[in-house]
């Protein structure tokens, strides 16, 4: 399959939405909310990278990277997700394009580092490790990992964009 990454445009806006929609729909530890995380974030000005994944001129899928805060005050983290594939397309190296690409634009722009909640399996495959110290409160320190694009990570309790507590 021929898969293209890009930059989102206003265009696809709306396809991102049912794409994320989508991929969420039947996935375990979701409240289905990560369309309108992605939205939130779009109209805060804080989706600091949100690239589509087009096979056929269609999207596919997207990945949306945006600051997050820690309670030490270190500067120039981001968080990652969602990450959403159409159910139909998971599985064939889509989500894998997505993330290569967000990581290189994001270390491309100076960024200390990304963090991500998700499975340890799949994301340690791209250099993300749990970090002793690194915490996002009400998770299981195993499924919240860390990568560092200069071999120093933070400590302390770190907080994602407003965003990502909206409902709808």
């Amino acid at each position: 399959m021929n898969i293209q990454i890009s930059n989102e445009s206003s265009a696809d806006i709306a396809k991102i939405h049912q794409v994320t929609e989508k991929a969420f729909l039947n996935a375990p530890h979701t409240d289905h909310t990560e369309q309108f995380i992605v939205d939130a974030l779009r109209r805060a000005g804080a989706l600091t990278i949100s690239h589509v994944a087009k096979a056929n001129g269609e999207i596919i899928g997207h990945v949306a990277i945006s600051p997050v805060t820690f309670s030490n005050d270190e500067a120039n983290w981001f968080g990652l997700g969602p990450i959403s594939v159409l159910p139909e397309f998971q599985g064939h190296g889509v989500g894998s394009s997505l993330m290569k690409s967000a990581l290189t634009a994001l270390e491309s722009m100076g960024a200390s580092g990304c963090v991500v909640l998700g499975d340890p399996d799949y994301y340690g495959r791209f250099g993300f490790k749990v970090v002793d110290g690194l915490i996002l409160p009400g998770v299981p320190a195993e499924y919240f990992q860390a990568l560092s694009f200069n071999d120093k990570f933070p400590n302390g309790e770190v907080s994602y964009h407003e965003a990502f507590s909206v409902k709808s």
